[in-house]
């Protein structure tokens, strides 16, 4: 029998801790030392040397590959100029095409200023031809309102025999070219084909005076340089006779051009001597050239104005 005065009392236990979590005593808060604790709460490391050497390299780095990346960037960027340059001439070709047809429409019209247009870059088309085929670097044709077109030459030719066949290959497809409205005007009864092609035949007749920078002139360097002056003296002649304000452009850039060339062949330099030196046969086959160029021209004015002198009516609207 158990004696109730020599029994202890039950000891209490502690309150049931929570399910799945073991039971705690309750830590103490740490005191603060003023000292940094070894490890931060988050798991981030204290930054020491080694943590800013690190960061500098990695900002260094990214520097490094903003510029390289720049650099490619610039150089693509270039690359794609270079591409695009063939793109930019023929934009400048038919954007002074389109202003040259815009201008030329306010006074004869939309139809005539599209086909005056296409025949001067038909002529054009002719140096371009054969500035390739004596391989000089040349520019775009460029049109300019109510003075023409241009092809700029990069350089020289190698001699004058050179520089004539540049200056007369215009004025070669250029009458074929108005000779093809011709024959489609005759075809068709068209008075606007037909002033086309009188246009046409007029402005490479022009263009054979014997003044440079016509193509006359530089026919006129393998043929006889000294009629660079009768050419001079035939401009200023017309522009006394008619006034016309586009004549004195002429005038003055033919005068300088011939002052220029005329002086330094003079100079008796071994290369002027060079360039002038053309071969007897040569100087006549250009001399062939460039008369039978001038009659094709004067026949075709003709052969295109048969309509006008019948009695036709033109409206070039």
């Amino acid at each position: 029998m158990e004696n109730p005065e020599l029994s202890l009392p039950p000891t209490p236990l502690p309150p049931a801790a929570p399910l799945g979590i073991p039971h705690a005593q309750p830590l103490p808060h740490p005191q603060p030392t003023g000292e940094y604790p070894s490890a931060d709460p988050f798991g981030e490391q204290p930054r020491g040397a080694g943590g800013r050497a690190s960061d500098l390299r990695k900002r260094v780095g990214g520097i490094l590959a903003a510029l390289v990346a720049g650099v490619a960037k610039f150089f693509a960027a270039i690359k794609g100029l270079i591409l695009l340059l063939p793109k930019v001439k023929l934009l400048s070709t038919a954007g002074t095409a389109l202003v040259s047809v815009v201008l030329y429409s306010l006074v004869f019209g939309w139809w005539f200023a599209v086909g005056f247009v296409v025949l001067l870059f038909v002529h054009e088309m002719g140096h371009v031809i054969q500035l390739r085929r004596e391989g000089i670097r040349a520019g775009a044709p460029m049109f300019i309102p109510f003075l023409g077109a241009v092809v700029a030459m990069k350089q020289m030719p190698d001699d004058a025999l050179a520089e004539a066949r540049v200056g007369l290959a215009g004025p070669i497809l250029g009458t074929l070219g108005a000779g093809v409205c011709l024959a489609i005007a005759v075809a068709t009864n068209s008075p606007l084909l037909h002033a086309l092609a009188y246009v046409g035949f007029l402005l490479n007749l022009i263009n054979m005076v014997p003044l440079t920078p016509f193509d006359g002139g530089r026919a006129m360097a393998a043929m006889a340089p000294a009629m660079w002056f009768v050419g001079l003296g035939v401009m200023v002649f017309l522009l006394l006779l008619t006034h016309n304000t586009f004549l004195l452009i002429f005038v003055l850039l033919g005068g300088y051009d011939t002052y220029n060339r005329w002086k330094l062949r003079k100079s008796g330099s071994l290369e002027q001597a060079a360039y002038y030196r053309v071969a007897p046969f040569s100087r006549l086959a250009v001399a062939t050239v460039y008369i039978g160029l001038i009659v094709a021209l004067v026949v075709g004015m003709g052969a295109s104005e048969v309509l006008h002198y019948g009695g036709h009516t033109f409206h070039v609207a």
